[in-house]
Parts: C-alpha cells; sequence; structure tokens
C-alpha cells in the first residue's frame, strides 16, 4: 500500500480533511486498511490464526471487519466507517470510496467465491449491502441504504430494494459526484402516486358539482 498516494486520496474525496497528520491521526479507515495489510501477509503465509486475530483487532479498534483472505486494491477511502464489512472472497479495485455500514459480504453458506467484486472508481454509499458473487462494474455507484443481488454496470447508477441500475450514462456525459443526488425509484414511485390520486379526486369533485348544479337537474328534466 502506498501510504502517500492513499494520504492523497483521502484528502482529495473528503472535504473535511485538512491534513496529512490529521488523517494519519484521527481516519478509522486508514487505521483498518494497516492492519489489514498485516493480516493479509500473514494469510498469504498460511498464518490463519495470526491473521485473524490481526482482524479481529482490527475491528475492535476501528469497527471495520476486513477479512485478511480480501482482495484489496490501492487508494481505498473508507469513510467513517464503522460497520463496514468486507468479506473474505471480496475483490476490491483501485480509487473506490466505501462509506459507513457498507456489507460487501455472501448469501449462504456454499464454498469458493461467494462475496462481490467491486471494479475501479466505484462508490457505495452509507448502509449498501452487496450479496453474493456479483460485479460492480467500474465507474459504478451504489446508492445508500441500496441492496445489491445482481450485477451493475459499468458507470450506472443502482438503487433501491432489491437494487437496479436506474440510469446508464454515456462515457461523454458528466456524472454528479455526490450520492445524495442519486435517483430514488420508490420515492418517485410513490410521488407519482399521490399526484394521481390528486387528479382523481380532483375530477370527482367536478363530476359531483356538475351533477349538483341547477342546469344539470334542469338539462335531466
Amino acid at each position: 500500500m502506498s501510504l502517500s498516494g492513499t494520504l492523497r486520496a483521502i484528502r482529495e474525496r473528503d472535504p473535511a480533511a485538512r491534513s496529512n497528520l490529521e488523517v494519519l491521526l484521527t481516519y478509522p479507515g486508514l487505521h483498518a486498511l494497516a492492519i489489514y495489510r498485516v493480516a493479509s501477509w500473514l494469510h498469504r503465509r498460511r498464518r490463519r490464526l495470526l491473521a485473524r486475530l490481526a482482524s479481529h483487532l482490527g475491528r475492535f479498534l476501528t469497527g471495520i471487519e476486513i477479512h485478511p483472505g480480501a482482495t484489496i486494491g490501492q487508494r481505498l477511502f473508507i469513510d467513517h466507517g464503522m460497520g463496514v464489512v468486507i468479506g473474505e472472497t471480496a475483490v476490491v479495485g483501485n480509487d473506490v470510496t466505501l462509506y459507513q455500514g457498507v456489507t460487501l459480504g455472501g448469501t449462504g453458506k456454499e464454498r469458493g467465491k461467494r462475496h462481490p467484486t467491486i471494479g475501479d472508481n466505484v462508490t457505495i454509499g452509507v448502509g449498501a449491502k452487496i450479496l453474493g458473487a456479483v460485479q460492480v462494474g467500474e465507474g459504478a455507484k451504489v446508492g445508500g441504504g441500496a441492496v445489491v443481488l445482481h450485477d451493475v454496470p459499468p458507470r450506472s447508477t443502482a438503487v433501491g430494494v432489491p437494487a437496479r441500475a436506474v440510469r446508464l450514462p454515456a462515457p461523454s456525459m458528466p456524472e454528479p459526484s455526490r450520492l445524495e443526488r442519486l435517483p430514488d425509484p420508490e420515492r418517485d414511485t410513490l410521488i407519482a402516486l399521490a399526484r394521481r390520486i390528486e387528479d382523481l379526486e380532483q375530477k370527482v369533485h367536478d363530476l359531483e358539482a356538475s351533477h349538483a348544479s341547477p342546469d344539470a337537474h334542469h338539462a335531466l328534466a
């Protein structure tokens, strides 16, 4: 892990980071990654118990659980980090951003590849769950609270429970970088239903008014 590259990435992606010293001393995501690198080194040398003990220590100190068998790329930024879980066979690419409460987990007790593969430059929002051996393509975004059970195409945006890709912009189109601007299909559906109900109520009101008017009674007579 390139410490200088990771520090630079954190300062670029987090406006609250004011100095390298502040990041080194107060960012649990950086601490968790440092402990993971030690645990991963032990895991590759089949010191499995020591590796798990190091991982357990990292979880105790930071609230972030990264299995030593996971594969983590360069410049991963775990913002806040509490409750983040990265499973044993997960693969995380370069320049990925994870917010607190993210789970890269499995869906059962099967062996082999059972955790997600996350492409480069992916951003995963608060509390999102990506489960099973799915792939999240390069440059994709996963909205907060989403539950991803199927592959997410590159440079798309996935939201909802279960999540689905709701936007596939052309590569030349600029994309908003803030996750709070991601679409919310459930909210949009509720708004559309509320508007439809208002329209129907207005039509019923107009019909009742027309039937109650004297002209309407005279026409019927």
